[in-house]
């Protein structure tokens, strides 16, 4: 009897103590706290932006995009493409990341440049003028642009 009770007492320690680096922060963002810097994971892709964050938000867990890699793909794969004519400036403001696509201003890309950019899940590939855009498909809100990539 007092050897299950002293497994008892051990097990129950051990449990109590290890407890609190359960709800620890990993350090990559999938802490409890979303909202705050370090738990946005897509801040990385504002790159294409031209400048840095715009905000912290949930709408914001997505996706990291390598813009580099992008633009090597558009680059090597001219001819799956053809450049816009840039939008209008009242417009072009528009296309900011977070917010929704204002109807009837992206164009699909052709289906051999799809196939060879990144794939994300729940998002797609457009153009919009000059710019390449990641768009969720189901809100049809803007997670990434590409300023003037398809020139």
């Amino acid at each position: 009897m007092s050897i299950s009770r002293a497994l008892l007492v051990f097990t129950s320690l051990a449990l109590i103590a290890g407890s609190p680096a359960l709800l620890a922060d990993p350090g990559n963002g999938n802490g409890k706290d979303k909202g705050s810097a370090h738990g946005n994971k897509g801040g990385q892709g504002n790159q294409g932006q031209g400048g840095g964050k715009k905000g912290a938000g949930a709408h914001y867990n997505g996706p990291q995009i390598d813009i580099g890699g992008v633009r090597v793909i558009l680059g090597d794969n001219r001819d799956y493409w053809r450049g816009g004519s840039s939008l209008p400036p009242g417009i072009q403001k528009n296309l900011a990341r977070g917010k929704p696509l204002p109807p009837g201003i992206a164009k699909k890309l052709d289906g051999r440049l799809l196939g060879r950019l990144p794939h994300y899940d729940g998002y797609e590939w457009q153009q919009a003028g000059t710019d390449l855009i990641l768009v969720t498909i189901a809100t049809g809100i803007i997670y990434e642009v590409l300023n003037d990539v398809l020139n």
